[in-house]
């Protein structure tokens, strides 16, 4: 597909022979003209234009330009691009004080492309009776349109999936087409820790198998006689199933097991054990 320049888009505007009421209207329609140009295809503008489902129509129905600019501050026209095969673009225009804010959009793409256009800069004041007086700079606004709009648009993410698209098909060997249709395998990646995601390999906060200890964890505190070594129950702060490991090897003098058991916490309260050494006065607690 060729770019327009500045002849191409004034040999279309001569040729459609437009009736414009204001400055908007030219501008507006010279950008209509790059398309032309440009060899994209007309298949909607005015009120169809506007319609939500305008981009999904199947139709592939060549149009005029009646009623292109019913409206009073705003435009519209779908093009196809007959090298991306039936792919739609809308594009639509908005007259804002001395501003025509163009904005175009593929089919299949999320977001449009922008180009804002200073109508006095490509209009003349007084332009006279023929068209070609009646712009003015009119090869830099062709290159605007085709640099900001018509670039982006054939380097679009959906432009280039759909000529991939097409091309893969029709390269398809007879017999594989259900290969084609098939997705390929996606790699599941682990998620990478954040502080919305901190890993615990180990399970919830205080819950079974974790390795953090919340203050209510059974494991602080024992129930029954689970541990016969301990009177009354499981020593306090020792969690289910520990024992006690020599810290030499056995048989040594000074490292005897019972040399390392706590004795049990008086009835009735009192000073620790460990404390008792300060007496009862004492202000640590």
């Amino acid at each position: 597909m060729g770019s327009a320049t500045e002849q191409s888009v004034m040999g279309v505007i001569r040729a459609a022979r437009p009736s414009f009421r204001n400055a908007h209207d030219k501008a507006a329609f010279a950008v209509h003209a790059s398309f032309l140009a440009s060899g994209f295809i007309l298949h909607a503008t005015g009120p169809p234009a506007f319609s939500d489902d305008v981009l999904s129509s199947t139709s592939t129905e060549e149009v005029g330009i009646e009623h292109w600019n019913e409206f009073d501050d705003s435009y519209a026209f779908v093009y196809s691009n007959p090298d991306k095969g039936s792919q739609k673009i809308l594009v639509k225009c908005l007259a804002m004080n001395d501003k025509l804010l163009v904005d175009a959009m593929a089919e299949g793409d999320s977001e449009p492309v922008h180009l804002e256009i200073n109508v006095p800069d490509y209009v003349a004041e007084d332009g006279g009776n023929t068209y070609t007086t009646m712009f003015k700079n009119i090869g830099k606004l062709v290159r605007d349109v085709d640099k900001e709009i018509l670039g982006k648009l054939v380097r679009s993410p959906a432009a280039s999936s759909s000529a991939h698209n097409s091309s893969a098909k029709s390269r398809v060997p007879e017999g594989d087409e259900s290969k084609s249709d098939q997705p390929s395998p996606r790699v599941s990646e682990p998620d990478e820790p954040s502080i919305f995601n901190p890993p615990n390999p180990r399970g919830n906060f205080g819950g079974p198998g974790s390795m953090l200890i919340g203050p209510n964890d059974p494991r602080w505190f024992g129930s029954g006689n689970e541990h016969p070594h301990f009177p009354g129950g499981p020593q306090p702060g020792v969690p289910p199933g520990a024992r006690f490991d020599p810290y030499g090897p056995p048989g040594v003098p000074g490292f005897e097991p019972n040399r390392f058991i706590r004795h049990p916490r008086r009835p009735g309260g009192g000073t620790h054990p460990d404390l008792e050494h300060f007496g009862d006065g004492s202000d640590i607690i």
